[in-house]
């Protein structure tokens, strides 16, 4: 099995069951509440952990409570987080996610007051110990000079980044990626009502030949192939859908997991979507691979 890093966030996820989403200005009274820790570099590192990799996370952490709320989390999952960087008086993020029982989507809202990692925070870091590193989209200035202190110092690994959210700049970060892990909502907010036009724009605009996946949701996975072509991958859906929280973390994960172990990106897609799909019919991230 192989060294994985992940470089990104991780949060304390506030989670309330309910049996359906609250009409305005109305009370509703939760069936359940989880107090978990998230964030997708660190949910991504628990998958892969279970899938028997050995891993480390590289973010920030704030000096309070739940900080230690966090660590206990990924200790419980081997990882190591001993290059993250605490950070005095700060306050752990935090995101509210209402859960509903019914249809097994999630409302999120984040709060967030706690620095960034920096490329400074990185500069005496060997980079030669892991196999791959894989980078949450964000952060876009300090993230571009991390993978690029990373593409000096240590070229023959192997670079993903994801693109879940639209940020000002990111395609600064286009370059160095050897996998592009995008997803749906990315894809929209640039214009694109279809992972295939939004491929083909990506591809034309790519300097570098990354492989190109774009998850879909229920609609599955698209990768775009060396000849152009996008391949469609259709999704596994399970009998109930009761959790979708951190399912594209998810489908990261699988996709890394698979093509470590030298699947093809066509075979390591449909392996994505498999889990990715059992993990909405299951709730949280604990036993996901069992």
């Amino acid at each position: 099995m192989a060294n994985i890093l992940a470089v990104g966030v991780a949060t304390i996820d506030w989670v309330q069951v309910v049996g359906e989403y609250p009409a305005v200005d109305t009370e509703l009274r939760a069936r359940e509440q989880h107090l978990w820790r998230g964030g997708n570099a660190t949910n991504t590192l628990v998958v892969l952990s279970q899938l028997g990799h050995t891993c480390s996370w590289l973010g920030t952490l704030a000096d309070d409570a739940f900080a230690d709320i966090i660590c206990r989390d990924l200790d419980q999952y081997n990882i190591d987080y001993s290059l993250s960087h605490r950070v005095p008086g700060s306050v752990s993020p935090s995101s509210h996610i209402l859960l509903s029982s019914a249809t097994g989507s999630r409302n999120i809202v984040h709060y967030r007051d706690l620095r960034e990692l920096e490329s400074a925070d990185a500069r005496n870091i060997d980079f030669t110990k892991w196999d791959w590193v894989h980078f949450e989209g964000r952060n876009v200035a300090e993230t571009a000079l991390l993978m690029k202190q990373l593409r000096e110092h240590a070229p023959s690994i192997t670079i993903s980044l994801e693109l879940e959210k639209p940020r000002e700049d990111i395609e600064q970060l286009f370059e160095y990626p050897d996998v592009l892990l995008c997803s749906r909502a990315f894809a929209s907010a640039h214009g694109h009502d279809s992972a295939e036009s939004f491929l083909k724009t990506m591809q034309a605009g790519l300097s570098s030949n990354p492989e190109l996946i774009c998850a879909w949701g229920e609609h599955g996975a698209f990768l775009m192939q060396d000849n152009g072509e996008c391949l469609a991958v259709p999704a596994s859906e399970p009998a109930n859908v009761i959790d979708t929280r951190a399912a594209g973390d998810v489908f990261n994960a699988a996709y890394i997991d698979a093509r470590l172990l030298g699947e093809s990106p066509q075979r390591s897609v449909a392996k994505a979507c498999k889990l990715a799909g059992y993990k909405c019919g299951h709730q949280g991230l604990d036993g996901l691979v069992e």
